[in-house]
């Protein structure tokens, strides 16, 4: 009984110990709303740096992988690969998040399209990685041409743009 009672006083010692450590923090003068802004900032430009990754790569319908990539499987990856579900399919993706006009797109936001010929759903979809000087410029994956930018200033994206959506 002495011993369980001195395992016990030893235990409860080390346990006691180890929680009254005191942990030094750098003081901050940033505030949590900035500290969180920063973070989603980075894993917004992280998530664009892994869709540029598979820039050349080419198309494949249904594709995920470096050997063939189709659109929505270009978004998925880069979103997946920092642990973000989305939809597989680019009209389910469009139906993630919330509308943004075009004035407010910034990095990390979806682009949806309607590129079929009298096409009433969404068949097509980039992530934009940079608004600058009124040219917004998207990731994508095109049957044509395979993971490449484009703008949305180009006649043909602009005529087949449905909507703009933010998801982070």
């Amino acid at each position: 009984m002495k011993h369980f009672l001195a395992l016990c006083i030893l235990a409860l010692g080390l346990v006691s110990c180890s929680g009254s450590k005191s942990v030094s923090q750098k003081k901050t003068h940033t505030s949590p709303n900035k500290t969180r802004a920063y973070t989603k900032l980075a894993l917004i430009r992280n998530i664009v740096n892994s869709a540029k990754k598979y820039t050349g790569v080419p198309y494949k319908w249904g594709g995920t992988t470096r050997a063939g990539m189709d659109c929505s499987g270009l978004v998925y990856q880069a979103f997946k690969a920092h642990n973000i579900s989305l939809p597989r399919v680019s009209r389910d993706m469009a139906k993630q998040g919330y509308r943004i006009p075009t004035k407010q797109v910034k990095q990390g936001d979806l682009l949806f399209f309607k590129v079929a010929k009298k096409s009433s759903t969404v068949n097509h979809v980039g992530l934009v990685t940079k608004n600058q000087a009124n040219t917004i410029t998207f990731i994508h994956a095109t049957s044509s041409k395979g993971v490449i930018s484009s703008t949305l200033n180009q006649r043909y994206w602009k005529n087949a743009f449905h909507e703009a959506r933010r998801v982070l």
